[in-house]
């Protein structure tokens, strides 16, 4: 395991191997991102973060709370050891996003940082875009955020290609339950038959393109079909 700050590590999977290290390091807590979770390490605080090393994998989602995670064993005066299966894309990604959101810096920046500490850091394009839009949200996971919900959609088409192998819980509320009060958001009912189908928080806002910019785009479309044609 390497020193990236005071009281913070990154690592591969062996890095637990040797308890005598990890109490000489004062390591407290250990939090893990990985396939599968691995066993715990006795008289350690542990988080387990899921997520393969694939740039479809969603870190994005739990950024905040590997986040919280680091910075609570810090502030209780022991140190953190952030790993993964080798240490360099999945843990290092992490530690990126920490150092993003404690020490305001840039992504580029914070992941120079790592890689200062850890030279053979590689954190795959996927997560780099995540990062991005991590720095993008201020550095706090905002789900009703049009670039998050984007990020979202892209992640379900990557995972699966058919809708009806979507679990049921990437679906929003069924608005039908929720109790509507004067301050809620709206709620948007079928023309026909009433139903309530959607609300606002269910809904992206896109910029309107111009005249010019439409006609543009379906010249290209023809060009492109005369072409492949």
């Amino acid at each position: 395991m390497v020193p990236v700050l005071p009281g913070l590590y990154v690592g591969g999977a062996e890095s637990c191997s040797c308890p005598k290290a990890l109490a000489a390091a004062g390591v407290m807590a250990v939090l893990t991102v990985d396939a599968e979770e691995p066993p715990p390490v006795p008289g350690l605080r542990a988080l387990y973060v899921r997520a393969l090393d694939e740039p479809g994998a969603d870190l994005l989602s739990r950024l905040d709370e590997c986040a919280d995670f680091i910075g609570a064993a810090r502030e209780g005066g022991g140190a953190v050891l952030v790993r993964c299966q080798a240490g360099v894309s999945r843990s290092v990604a992490v530690v990126t996003a920490y150092l993003m959101k404690s020490q305001g810096l840039g992504w580029e920046e914070a992941y120079a940082a790592v890689r200062a500490a850890k030279p053979d850091a590689e954190v795959n394009p996927g997560f780099q875009r995540q990062l991005k839009l991590y720095e993008a949200m201020g550095c706090a996971v905002d789900s009703s955020s049009t670039l998050y919900k984007q990020h979202r959609l892209q992640v379900l088409a990557e995972r699966f290609s058919e809708p009806q192998d979507l679990p049921q819980e990437v679906f929003a509320v069924d608005p039908t339950n929720a109790h509507q009060t004067p301050n809620a958001e709206v709620l948007y009912r079928c023309r026909k038959c009433r139903y309530r189908t959607f609300c606002t928080s269910h809904t992206m806002s896109f910029l309107k393109r111009s005249r010019e910019e439409d006609s543009l785009r379906k010249s290209e479309a023809v060009s492109l079909f005369l072409e492949q044609g």
